[in-house]
Parts: C-alpha cells; sequence; structure tokens
C-alpha cells in the first residue's frame, strides 16, 4: 500500500510539471519545485520574468491554483514565484532564448546566435557550456551544430548528476528545429580538481641569557692577550722595515 501511494504522487508531481511546461513555456520558465509541508503543498516556480507568471493582479496565478486543485487534486497548493538569480547559467532559460532569437532573426544567423550565447554563459562563470541546434538548419536536410567552451565532461557521475540541461523545440519555416543546453556550474567540485597546500614552517632561534662562566671568561682574557701581542708584534717589524730603509738611503 505505501509503495502504491508513493508511486501515486510521483505520478501526480509528474503531471503537475508537465502542466507547468505547456502553460508556462514563452515566459522564462526555468523549472518547479514541489514539497510537501505540514499546511498542503508547497510549490516554488523559478523564471526570468516573474510578472508575467503572476499577471496582472495575480490573474495568472489565481488560475493556476484553481486548476491544481480542480483537476490535480492537490490540497491547498501553496504557490510562490522567484525569480533566476542569474539566468545565463540556467540551461532551460538559456535554451528558450536561444529558440526565440532563432524565431526572431531566422535560422541564417544560428553561428551568430551559438556564439554570442556560449560566450554569455562562459562570462557568467561556467566551467563548460554547450548548445546543440538540431534540424533544418540551415539546409534542406535536419542536421545539427554544436557550439561548445570550457570543460564539459560527456560521461561519468559528474555529466549525469552536476551537469544541467535545458531543451527547447519551436516551430519554424524551415521545421521543427531542437535546441539543447548543456552547463556545468562553477559551484562544481571536479574530482581531478586537485589543490596543492604549501605550509611555512617557522625556525625559533632561542636565545639563552646569563653570566658568563669561570672557563668563559678565561678564554675571553687569553684571546685578548693573544690578540695585543699581535698588534705589538705587527708595530715592531713595522719600526725595523723603517729602520732599515733610512740606513740604505
Amino acid at each position: 500500500m505505501i509503495a502504491h501511494k508513493f508511486i501515486k504522487e510521483k505520478m501526480k508531481e509528474f503531471q503537475v510539471r508537465n502542466y507547468l511546461n505547456e502553460i508556462l513555456k514563452n515566459v522564462g520558465y526555468s523549472h518547479v519545485e514541489i514539497q510537501k509541508v505540514p499546511l498542503g503543498t508547497r510549490i516554488v516556480i523559478y523564471a526570468a520574468k516573474p510578472g508575467l507568471i503572476v499577471g496582472r493582479k495575480g490573474a495568472n496565478i489565481n488560475e493556476i491554483v484553481e486548476t491544481l486543485k480542480n483537476k490535480f487534486n492537490i490540497e491547498n497548493p501553496q504557490l510562490e514565484v522567484k525569480e533566476v538569480e542569474v539566468q545565463e547559467l540556467d540551461p532551460q532559460i538559456m535554451a528558450e532564448r536561444v529558440a526565440n532569437q532563432l524565431y526572431r532573426f531566422g535560422v541564417s544567423r544560428f553561428k551568430a546566435i551559438g556564439h554570442k550565447n556560449i560566450e554569455r554563459i562562459m562570462k557568467a562563470g561556467a566551467i563548460g557550456a554547450e548548445i546543440k541546434i538540431a534540424g533544418k538548419v540551415p539546409g534542406k536536410r535536419a542536421n545539427y551544430w554544436r557550439f561548445f567552451a570550457g570543460y564539459l565532461p560527456k560521461c561519468g557521475q559528474i555529466a549525469q548528476t552536476q551537469v544541467l540541461k535545458g531543451f527547447k523545440a519551436i516551430l519554424l519555416p524551415p521545421g521543427i528545429v531542437g535546441v539543447t543546453v548543456k552547463i556545468l556550474p562553477p559551484n562544481v567540485e571536479m574530482p581531478d580538481d586537485i589543490k596543492l597546500k604549501v605550509e611555512e614552517k617557522k625556525v625559533e632561534v632561542q636565545v639563552e641569557s646569563g653570566e658568563l662562566t669561570k672557563e668563559e671568561k678565561e678564554e675571553m682574557e687569553k684571546e685578548e692577550e693573544r690578540l695585543k701581542q699581535e698588534e705589538l708584534e705587527g708595530k715592531t717589524n713595522g719600526n725595523n722595515k723603517d729602520e732599515r730603509a733610512q740606513k740604505n738611503e
């Protein structure tokens, strides 16, 4: 019974996501978070332009809430709309942006659109990004064009769990064109990213202070006497040399 209940809730959540994807497909919709709370179900919608989703005096929000209650039997849905902070790092928003630019400027400028948007993603701080435009672009046969920059893994755990993906399909005069965007955000820690920590070792020199011992004093006195003797001998040798030089003259 618990398994059937769990599957039923997941199916309802899947239907809600599809419904929101359909009605919010052209207003900068990114993704949705659905959470169970004690007072009902909390639904957070992330979008590039929250004002378009809310509508005038909250008309769109009220309509969505009524649909969630009547069609999907969600008790007390608490709807909230949040703006995406960095839109260039959201793959769904970027896929919709590329598709809208293709619709506006035509498929003949698809290269400029791809390079410009991949540059914007990388300037936002992404580790790597890829934009793939598939369809009859620009010829009569279906093909795909790939624009990429940075480092973007294609396999492994990072590619499956950390790489964000977005897709948008749009109908153009040549036919349906699909735009796929993949982004590796800057907060991902790569397993092959090695950082070396250099620790500075401090050398402490300890100076012991105190009075000299008797033996040390005797050694110092002997050293002073030896230095004085060498000075006297040096002076005597110098005087002898001067006397000899005078006699020779």
